[in-house]
């Protein structure tokens, strides 16, 4: 099955590093105009070079999601860039896991707020698609209990109900929302990747929880959104599906 988003417009908040990275990477390769934020300029421009050299219409902005506004006038730039959305990816994570006021004032302002001032500023563009479709990356954290990082498990979580009910509210409009909820998953200065050295009864652990004997990687979880993204999910709206390796199952 070839998947196309040829002349389509993405945009991939958090898209300059891991799974934001790949789903960016992933979209541009199947034809479409990719637009990306992300606080850290490094990375960020390092991914627009890369997604350039594929060769569609590319668009880059520093922002922290963590602002109302910064979302809004991000929103609007990559719009105005790319000629319109067609399909808005909110991958965005705070990671906090410290169970104090900042760390549940980060997750829910990153993680929850974010993806919905992202969708209400998208939505007018959205609503002129043929094809619209917003995609959030939630967790499995947000499917099971978190004892370590209870207030990113409950944002998660709560990004999962919003999946449902922006699903039912959107449905007449004819725009699909989907949910991704990763397992572990791991990159090169990614999280996993830091705690195989820094705690590795943590990350031992957590790799004998995976029926598979392996974390994930960006480009498992890239292929699942260009999915949910394509026409081939054209009949697919309100789901949350877990990309996990079976790590759920026990």
């Amino acid at each position: 099955m070839h998947l196309d988003l040829t002349g389509r417009s993405a945009l991939v908040a958090g898209g300059s590093r891991g799974i934001g990275r790949s789903i960016a990477l992933v979209f541009a390769k199947a034809g479409a105009n990719v637009s990306i934020c992300a606080r850290g300029e490094s990375a960020l421009r390092e991914t627009e070079g890369e997604l350039r050299r594929i060769g569609h219409k590319v668009h880059a902005l520093t922002c922290d999601l963590s602002d109302g506004d910064a979302v809004k006038r991000y929103v609007q730039a990559a719009a105005e860039a790319l000629g319109g959305i067609d399909v808005l990816v909110n991958n965005a994570s705070a990671f906090a896991g410290s169970d104090d006021e900042a760390g549940w004032a980060a997750s829910i302002n990153v993680d929850l707020l974010a993806p919905v001032r992202a969708s209400r500023a998208a939505l007018p563009y959205l609503e002129k698609s043929r094809a619209g479709s917003i995609i959030h990356i939630s967790s499995i954290a947000g499917l099971q209990q978190s004892a370590r990082h209870a207030p990113y498990g409950a944002a998660k979580a709560a990004l999962v109900q919003y999946t449902l009910t922006q699903a039912a509210q959107l449905a007449a409009k004819k725009i699909r929302v989907n949910c991704i909820a990763p397992g572990s998953i791991e990159f090169p200065g990614g999280v996993w990747d830091r705690r195989k050295t820094r705690d590795p009864e943590l990350y031992n652990a957590t790799l004998r929880s995976v029926p598979f004997g392996r974390l994930g990687t960006p480009e498992e979880i890239a292929k699942v959104a260009l999915f949910l993204a394509s026409d081939a999910a054209g009949w697919v709206t309100g789901q949350t599906i877990a990309v996990d390796g079976g790590q759920t199952l026990f």
